[in-house]
């Protein structure tokens, strides 16, 4: 098995400008797929409140709920850095409500680092759980909860190169360097932008990793599998930006799954089995 990756892997990539991918799964077997296919962080996101479970927002999804799809995530993962999101709450609650969370994370799931999305903040927080010797990814720039602070328009963002101000590169640049004094292994800079993510990426000698609004300006890219692969319910003949079309192969197979068993037909599977 190629080495295991780990946060001085990642620190020595880039200083040598070596690019970092991060794939976002939700379980074992994608968890394995994107290990084998060689990317160096495997992030299970509370994204799994929307995406898997069809939640409005994530806001719903609980620590218990983490540690269960990230425990899944754990078992499938082999080489890559394992990361799992912490869920809306702890962090917001006190410093010690996100230590006893963050304690829970690492013993009951095995996860390499956890990333706090809003990070920038709770410095004192991303201080005491790196005291405790948990690996922070700190998650900053312009969000849904956010973008008021920072006094933008929430919707004037879009993946496709969102354009954080000029104006504000400096309080940009103030946040990721204080988290990066506070202990954070590494920052998730959301809709840098090519100018200001670029600066920050260079302001700090962490890795800044990007995903929604990010670009190669950055040290790294991470995205959703199920968006990488096109798994999704809606649009089967129109999948945009993606690397594959599983959402039409997953509707294909079980048409002609239907097909075969209407025509009492035996179904692949148990013709195989059978040989």
């Amino acid at each position: 098995m190629t080495q295991k990756i780990t946060i001085p892997h990642l620190l020595a990539m880039k200083r040598a400008g070596e690019k970092i991918v991060g794939i976002v799964v939700w379980d074992y077997q994608l968890a394995v797929i994107a290990d084998r296919a060689g990317v160096e962080i495997i992030s299970v996101g509370d994204s799994v409140g929307v995406n898997l479970w069809g939640h409005d927002n994530p806001l719903a999804v609980t620590l218990e709920q983490m540690i269960t799809v990230t425990q899944a995530a754990r078992r499938g993962t082999q080489r890559a850095l394992l990361s799992c999101d912490f869920p809306y709450g702890p962090l917001q609650h006190s410093t010690d409500v996100a230590l006893e969370a963050g304690i829970r994370l690492i013993k009951e799931t095995g996860v390499d680092m956890i990333k706090l999305d809003g990070a920038a903040a709770f410095p004192d927080t991303v201080a005491a759980l790196t005291h405790a010797g948990i690996p922070i990814w700190a998650q900053f720039g312009i969000t849904p909860q956010t973008a008021l602070h920072y006094g933008i328009p929430y919707s004037a963002q879009s993946e496709a190169g969102a354009q954080v101000p000029a104006e504000l590169q400096d309080r940009l640049i103030d946040e990721a360097r204080t988290l990066e004094a506070a202990g954070a292994a590494m920052l998730d800079f959301t809709n840098s932008g090519p100018i200001v993510g670029a600066a920050v990426a260079a302001a700090v000698s962490i890795p800044v990793i990007g995903g929604f609004g990010g670009g190669p300006w950055l040290d790294g890219r991470i995205r959703m599998a199920h968006a990488a692969i096109g798994y999704g319910a809606r649009h089967l003949d129109e999948q945009i930006d993606t690397y594959a079309n599983v959402a039409k192969i997953a509707h294909q197979a079980i048409a002609e799954l239907s097909a075969d068993i209407r025509a009492s037909r035996q179904i692949r599977g148990a013709r195989a089995a059978k040989k």
